[in-house]
Formats: C-alpha cells, sequence, structure tokens
C-alpha cells in the first residue's frame, strides 16, 4: 500500500495497515517528518485505540491527563459547566489526555520505523491514478510509485479529493493564534493545569491547558476576522486580535500577550461527501472531512479512519494473505463518512453556540448553568467505542432549542 500524507492521520493508518501485516509506504511532501502546531485533545473514542495499538502508555507519559473539563463566559469569566474528566473515564473506559501535536507526531513515526514502513520525504504527489493493478501515484519530480492500494492522506488541500467532488475549502472568517508558555512563567501562576478551560464570547474564545506534564501552558486564541468578512486578502492580523479581545474579562486578555503573533491559522473545513473511494485510491483524514475545531475531534478522525480501514482489511483478507480489497474499501466507505458528516455539522453548530451574543448568548449560558456535570448525552455518540459497521453508529444526540432558554444571566 501507499499512504500519501506523513501527518497524524497518515502516520496512523500506516501503522494500524503495517500490523496487519500489510507493506506500506508513506509518501510525504517535506523535507523530513515532523508536526506543527501546539496541543492537542485526545477525547476517549482516540485513546481506545492507542491503547489497542499498545502506544496508549507512551502517550499518557507524553502528555497530561486532567481532571476537567471546563467553560465559562469569556466576557465575565464566570463558570458556565464541566465534565468531571474522571468520571468520564470511568463512563468510557479509556481516559481524556491532551498532548502536543510533535509529541504525538513522533510517537507515531517511531511505531513506523518500528513496525517497518518504508518512509519517503521530499515526495509531492501531483497526480493519482488507477491502474489495472491497482492504483499509481505520479510526484512533482516524475517519479511514479504503484501499489495494491493508494490512501490519500493529503490534507486540506487534497490533489486526490477532485478525483470525487469538484469543491472548494470553505472559510469560517475565523483565525486561531496559539501559543505555548513555560511554566516558569508568571502566567502560568494563575492557571490550573489540571483543566481543560474554554472561554466563549462573542465572535472569539480562549482556551487553555497544561502540557508536558505540565512544564508548559498551551494557549490557543480564536476570533472572527472583519477583514475576511469584508472580503480583504490580508486578515487575521494581530490589530484584528486585539480587537476582538478588548472586551473580554482580564484573565483572558492578560494571555494575549504570550501567544506566537508572528503566525496564524486561517479556520476551514470542507462541505461533507458520502463518496471516498474511487476505484482503488480512498481519501482518509483531512482529505474527507476536515473540520473547524469546537469539538478536538480533526485528527482523532483521522486516527479513526486508519483503524477502521485496517479491521476492515484484517476481515477480508483470505488465509493465502491476498486481501479483498473491493470488500475492504466498500465497508470502510460504508461507515466512515456519516459518523465524520455528523462531526463536521456537529462542529460548525457548535462554533456559532460558543460565539453569541446578547440576548441568545444569556441563554445560551443558562441552558449551560443548568447541565448536570454528569449529564453525557451530548457527548455518548463521540467518545464511544468506534463503529466499524453502520449499524453500530449510535444515536445523534438531541438538539435542545435555544430559544427556549430564559433570557436571563
Amino acid at each position: 500500500m501507499i499512504v500519501v500524507g506523513g501527518g497524524i492521520g497518515g502516520l496512523g493508518a500506516a501503522f494500524a495497515l503495517t500490523r496487519r501485516g500489510l507493506r506500506v509506504r508513506v509518501l510525504e511532501q517535506a523535507p523530513e517528518f515532523g508536526e506543527v502546531g501546539a496541543g492537542i485533545q485526545l477525547a476517549p473514542n482516540c485513546t481506545r485505540i492507542l491503547d489497542d495499538y499498545g502506544l496508549l502508555d507512551e502517550a499518557a507519559g507524553l502528555g497530561v491527563r486532567p481532571g476537567a473539563m471546563v467553560m465559562r463566559d469569556a466576557v465575565d469569566g464566570d463558570e458556565l459547566t464541566r465534565l468531571d474528566l474522571g468520571d468520564l473515564e470511568r463512563r468510557y473506559g479509556y481516559p481524556y489526555l491532551v498532548i502536543h501535536r510533535s509529541d504525538l507526531h513522533g510517537l507515531l513515526l517511531r511505531a513506523c520505523r518500528a513496525a517497518g514502513v518504508d518512509l519517503v520525504t521530499d515526495a509531492r504527489a501531483a497526480a493519482y491514478e488507477n491502474t489495472a493493478a491497482g492504483a499509481r501515484v505520479t510526484l512533482t519530480s516524475g517519479v511514479v510509485h504503484e501499489a495494491d492500494v493508494v490512501i490519500a492522506a493529503d490534507g486540506l488541500h487534497s490533489v486526490a479529493r477532485a478525483l470525487l467532488v469538484d469543491d472548494e475549502p470553505v472559510s469560517s472568517a475565523y483565525v486561531a493564534y496559539r501559543g505555548t508558555v513555560p511554566a516558569d512563567q508568571p502566567r502560568v501562576a494563575d492557571v490550573d493545569l489540571g483543566e481543560v478551560v474554554v472561554y466563549v464570547g462573542p465572535s472569539c474564545h480562549f482556551v487553555h491547558y497544561g502540557l508536558r506534564g505540565g512544564e508548559l501552558l498551551n494557549q490557543v486564541a480564536v476570533f472572527e476576522s472583519p477583514k475576511a468578512r469584508a472580503g480583504e486578502a490580508a486578515w487575521g492580523t494581530p490589530d484584528e486580535l486585539d480587537d476582538a479581545f478588548a472586551k473580554t474579562c482580564g484573565f483572558v486578555r492578560d494571555g494575549l500577550p504570550y501567544l506566537w503573533r508572528d503566525k496564524w491559522w486561517r479556520m476551514y473545513d470542507r462541505d461533507p461527501i458520502a463518496t471516498w473511494v474511487h476505484g482503488r485510491i480512498a481519501l482518509l483524514g483531512d482529505s474527507a472531512h476536515p473540520p473547524l475545531q469546537y469539538i478536538a475531534q480533526g485528527a482523532i478522525m483521522a486516527i479513526e479512519d486508519g483503524w477502521v480501514l485496517a479491521e476492515h482489511v484484517a476481515r477480508n483478507r483470505g488465509a493465502d494473505g491476498t486481501v479483498d480489497w473491493d470488500a475492504a474499501l466498500a465497508a470502510y466507505e460504508a461507515v466512515r463518512p456519516e459518523h465524520c458528516r455528523r462531526v463536521v455539522a456537529t462542529s460548525r453548530t457548535w462554533g456559532e453556540l460558543w460565539h453569541l451574543d446578547g440576548v441568545r448568548r444569556t441563554r445560551r449560558n443558562a441552558l449551560l448553568r443548568a447541565r448536570d456535570t454528569y449529564d453525557y448525552s451530548f457527548v455518548d455518540w463521540l467518545y464511544g467505542p468506534t463503529a466499524l459497521f453502520p449499524h453500530e453508529e449510535p444515536p445523534l444526540f438531541e438538539p435542545i432549542p435555544l430559544d427556549g432558554a430564559a433570557a436571563t444571566a
């Protein structure tokens, strides 16, 4: 097999398939394997898979096992609701972890090397094509790689996706600034590193949690860009960052100077698609389902994709080692697109909920304050075991109408 893309999704899939006895080559466009960004959250639906891979203990040692997830109002700083992550672990059987993206990527890279994955760098895909015997990838260098199956884990701007649908990334007009703060900085003294906290505010939100055993504080500030809404090319600039958070509480504003102000990430997703397979070429991860970040499932969905595909390979492999690829890919496509459609759609809705203002903000706050800490109705569909077949996909939560809440603070 060939996996195009050496990010978290691509490496996760390569490891999952290799441990099922397949020979896998990963083609990475960069000169070396690596990951950018800061923190990432791993819910039980992901740590369950890491445990199956034998990688959970290493991941837990590199990350932090927080005790609570807390939502606060960004304007006044008041707590709105929380999840007890210790109780959540008892409910789902696996922990909630936070980890540096580069640490998770490095863990998967080491696992792939130990498993014998062929790792190739400086390999940018220019074209995909089905062949009589499988599929091929042609690189920008002109080099051609062929295999029984090609998995396109080539990200938001996937070349392979164009084989299935003529679409473009959808801009949310939101932008993210990130930064990590060493534990010896004054900012960290005011923070409980055992909590994952999000401050939700009008057209903005702010997240923080500890990383690397409490050595670092991870911070993320996200806001809607007026320049983006106006159609300007240069949007998301530091002046917009400061303006967006000007009316938030002191704790949030005090965190802004600790962000990296020389780089920012514009927030895009794509409309969900139901077809991920074209002959012997299949999409995986952000090439298939790039989400907005509001329920922290982007990398997790990619890891789930690889696990599900490998499980169906195992179920459709004969005694002589040959794989019925038509059956395996059909089973993969039968279950993953609908789950990921739900995640992409819920992420968009959750983002709207976070960023309300005026009367709708106070109604949201009233609903959240009324929620029982141990009510899991909104995450049971997400944090339970990853479905291998459509009938295993749990029912989605029942939305609560915001307009039915009392408009009181």
